[in-house]
């Protein structure tokens, strides 16, 4: 008797584990647009603070490299954060995901069906000492692209 009753707890546990591992594996194959949409800023700002402003850029919708050409926004970013600031780097925490529709980059600019806004916030230390700068960044899907904007709304 007493065979059969720890077989039984044996395949709940067994059970327990199966299930356990496929929703792990459904969560990990299928990630949600959300957390693909934070992890791309995520991506954005990991290059940013190596000081890899040719990948960040990259990673911009087209209207911000129309808005700055690919060289002049690498040399912009080391001047400003490392020149002006004397940050060699920055910490960045990425902010929960909100779901907007009809937003726009700028006035006159098409409105996006649905984008993503995040809350980044870089804190540096610097030759002024500590300072930390609030960024809202929005992210949008174009075709399997999930691309970094800014606002320019005002």
């Amino acid at each position: 008797m007493r065979k059969k009753h720890s077989t039984k707890w044996k395949l709940i546990v067994l059970l327990i584990v199966i299930i356990f591992v496929f929703i792990f594996a459904v969560r990990f194959l299928f990630k949600s647009p959300e957390s693909q949409a934070k992890l791309s800023v995520s991506r954005f700002y990991t290059y940013e603070q190596e000081g890899n402003f040719s990948d960040s850029w990259s990673m911009f919708h087209p209207f911000m490299k129309q808005k700055f050409p690919k060289a002049s926004f690498i040399q912009d970013r080391a001047h400003v954060f490392i020149g002006h600031f004397g940050a060699d780097t920055f910490t960045f925490k990425v902010g929960d995901a909100k779901e907007v529709s009809g937003w726009k980059a700028a006035k006159g600019e098409a409105p996006f069906k649905s984008a993503y806004k995040f809350v980044v916030t870089q804190n540096y230390k610097g030759k002024y000492g500590k300072f930390s700068f609030n960024q809202d960044v929005y992210v949008v899907q174009i075709k399997e692209d999930w691309l970094i904007l800014w606002d320019y709304t005002q």
